[in-house]
């Protein structure tokens, strides 16, 4: 996955899922898209505080102050990326990987995940620590943690 506005959301989202299950944020997405604009980047990083409180009081999303700043905040540090969000996090991929063979194999975060975060938070980002890295990675195709075997993935992707 590629694009400034769709990698802003599952960083959003991730993050938003901290402490969570993802089923409950999956089954609020569309609050989500809906309440934060379509995770425009430029729209949300404009948001004060009127836009905090309708946030706050609406039942279609979750409703935690720190991550609804965040959410805020990562917005505005996205729009001082110098080539944008999707070049950024991108440049964090790694090349290569083999394949794991078990799910024991599945890491929760990789040095790749960590060097993100870092890099985020350096830049002003929230709510972006390794794991909640390591899932966004996951979930944009990054990675690929389909096991050897699966048939989701092509022989050459076993390494």
């Amino acid at each position: 996955m590629h694009g400034d506005h769709a990698l802003f959301e599952r960083v959003c989202l991730e993050a938003f899922q901290s402490g969570l299950s993802w089923l409950t944020i999956l089954r609020k997405r569309a609050g989500f898209r809906a309440a934060f604009d379509h995770f425009h980047i430029e729209t949300v990083a404009a948001y004060g505080e009127a836009d905090i409180d309708r946030l706050l009081a609406d039942a279609s999303i979750v409703r935690n102050r720190a991550k609804i700043e965040a959410a805020i905040a990562n917005a505005a540090a996205a729009l001082d990326l110098p080539g944008g969000l999707s070049e950024f996090l991108w440049s964090f991929a790694p090349r290569r990987r083999r394949a794991p063979t078990t799910f024991a194999d599945v890491p929760a975060i990789t040095a790749e995940s960590t060097a993100m975060a870092k890099a985020l938070r350096q830049r002003g980002f929230r709510f972006v620590g390794p794991t909640t890295a390591y899932a966004m990675m996951q979930a944009t195709g990054m990675v690929n943690d389909h096991l050897a075997g699966c048939w989701q993935r092509t022989p050459a992707q076993v390494i």
